[in-house]
């Protein structure tokens, strides 16, 4: 399939496969007449790096699910690189969840302290 093909069958532009191409996370071939040229195990590549993007990683972080996919595993999070991601980050979200959970109490201290009584909690809760 050529890259408009690919972009649409993957809901991304064809400008985001070509930067995913420059940064060497998918391979074109190219047709005699120098069309982009790819296939299903392609579409499979750029599922799973829109997959990652959309909860937060980045394409750096992506390079080992995709190493792990064209190795011909099932999953791209089944090689330890992959796991090895994922748990660097987990222990980013529970470092970003415990600051915000410092911010939010000094903001309710900060409230309670300017409005005696006014409600610090989720809807109505004190």
């Amino acid at each position: 399939m050529r890259i408009g093909e690919l972009a649409r069958r993957a809901g991304v532009s064809t400008r985001a496969l070509r930067y995913y191409e420059q940064q060497g996370l998918i391979t074109a071939r190219r047709s005699a007449n120098g069309y982009r040229e790819y296939d299903e195990d392609d579409l499979r590549l750029v599922a799973e790096i829109r997959a990652l993007l959309t909860v937060g990683f980045t394409l750096a972080d992506a390079e080992p699910f995709v190493a792990c996919l064209r190795a011909g595993n099932a999953t791209g999070g089944s090689c330890p690189e992959s796991v090895a991601v994922y748990r660097r980050k987990l222990a980013e979200i529970d470092e970003e969840i415990r600051t915000l959970l410092v911010r939010r109490a000094e903001v309710a201290a900060q409230l309670a302290g300017s409005c005696p009584g006014c409600p610090t909690g989720k809807q109505g809760e004190k």
